[in-house]
């Protein structure tokens, strides 16, 4: 049997949010294999354990540079080790300085972008500096560079925290709503065809088994096991999500 540590508990807490003897029983009876534990935790428990599996703990910033003409943007995400360095001014004008360079110098990821120059020193230069001035790790961590078909807009919450870019066709004010919506509903996709296959999967599995403690007969299990699914893709593609500045209305309605 898989050795369970105290680390792996509390990621699946972090997870689920569900109790930690939960967890370790959960990790258990899945033999320490994460995905599985934490689907019999949603068996359990329902929604209160569907946190996103992709929370990262560190802290930091997201950094947004779009050109003035709205056709390219970057976003990338910087961490440090406490939410007081996240507020230090070098820390964020070092974060700024890295969203633009992704722009206009389009390294490859974020080995190429530490070899880029700031003045006359590197960006893994600066970022040495600056943790030896400021006492805690500094770490790249990932960006995004996008071309619009349209233009972009983009929102940041939560000082900094979450940062969105959407490209959109039309209408300015709506796409900066349209980007805060992304922000606030964390949708997964535009539509169902571009939700992940094992995404769906995982939540048909969790969908048979509370049907199947259910102890209706096979017909209605199908049933509410597709009803399930229907409603887990409906709740997570951004186009049928309920708009966030009117929830009488889907984010598809409100653009037609």
């Amino acid at each position: 049997m898989a050795e369970i540590t105290a680390s792996m508990v509390k990621e699946l807490r972090e997870r689920t949010d569900a109790p930690m003897m939960d967890c370790k029983k959960a990790l258990n009876e899945a033999e320490g294999d994460m995905q599985t534990a934490e689907e019999l935790l949603r068996v359990k428990f329902g929604s209160k354990a569907a946190k996103s599996a992709g929370r990262i703990a560190a802290e930091g910033i997201v950094g947004i540079h779009i050109t003035a003409d709205g056709k390219l943007g970057s976003m990338i995400e910087v961490n440090c080790e406490t939410d007081f360095v996240a507020k230090n001014d070098d820390f964020k004008t070092l974060v700024a300085n890295l969203a633009e360079m992704v722009v206009t110098q389009n390294p490859a990821d974020v080995a190429a972008l530490s070899t880029l120059k700031i003045g006359d020193k590197t960006v893994e230069e600066v970022r040495t500096e600056l943790v030896g001035k400021i006492g805690e790790k500094t770490s790249l961590r990932r960006f995004v560079r996008i071309a619009a078909q349209g233009k972009l807009a983009n929102y940041i919450h939560g000082g900094s925290k979450i940062g969105v870019l959407v490209d959109v066709t039309g209408d300015e004010a709506l796409a900066k709503d349209l980007a805060m919506h992304v922000a606030a509903s964390k949708p997964k996709a535009m539509d169902a065809s571009g939700v992940a296959q094992e995404l769906i999967d995982s939540e048909r599995r969790v969908a048979e088994q509370k049907a199947a403690e259910s102890g209706k007969p096979a017909e209605i299990v199908t049933k509410m096991v597709e009803g399930s699914v229907a409603k887990f893709l409906k709740e997570v593609t951004l186009l049928t999500q309920p708009f966030v500045k009117d929830d009488k209305q889907t984010v598809e309605q409100v653009l037609k």
